[in-house]
């Protein structure tokens, strides 16, 4: 596998995903509230945190990386509780105007988890992962998904 193919694959998530939130937050200038981008935006956050905690950390923590990978966990935990707000509010309809502020907050989280994540984690996996690792995740990328009723690790702490 080139290196720097996987990183670049999972960067470009993260981007699509912020785009998402970004798209629904713009409602707040224009009235217009793209609830489908949030909700694409979600769904796609979950499975990321997914693709990472199953196939991404455990070969990682493998090869000496325990405690940024542990980091990452507790991040992806504080992510999927606020996404569950984020998603609660809007299946009880809370008006959208009022979800924004929820919204900027996950996208700040986001940013301070893939400032780390971005420098630290994907270029140790682009260098570290096992070929046939590296193939996996590059396969769940492009077609796979997440298992219904799946929650992350750290999800209820």
């Amino acid at each position: 596998m080139s290196e720097g193919i996987l990183s670049t694959a999972l960067e470009r998530e993260h981007r699509e995903i912020d785009g998402g939130i970004e798209a629904f937050t713009a409602g707040s200038t224009t009235g217009d509230y793209d609830d489908a981008a949030l909700l694409r935006a979600l769904s796609a956050l979950r499975r990321h945190i997914y693709l990472e905690e199953v196939f991404l950390f455990p070969p990682l923590r493998e090869a000496g990386l325990m405690m940024p990978i542990m980091v990452m966990e507790r991040e992806h935990g504080e992510l999927w509780q606020l996404m569950d707000t984020v998603q609660a509010a809007h299946d009880g309809g809370t008006a959208p105007a009022e979800l924004v502020s929820t919204c900027q907050e996950l996208l700040s989280l986001l940013d301070r988890h893939n400032s780390k994540e971005e420098p630290i984690i994907y270029p140790q996996a682009d260098a570290a992962l096992e070929e046939q690792a590296n193939v996996q995740l590059q396969e769940f990328i492009a077609s796979g998904t997440m298992p219904d009723g799946w929650v992350c690790n750290r999800a209820g702490t």
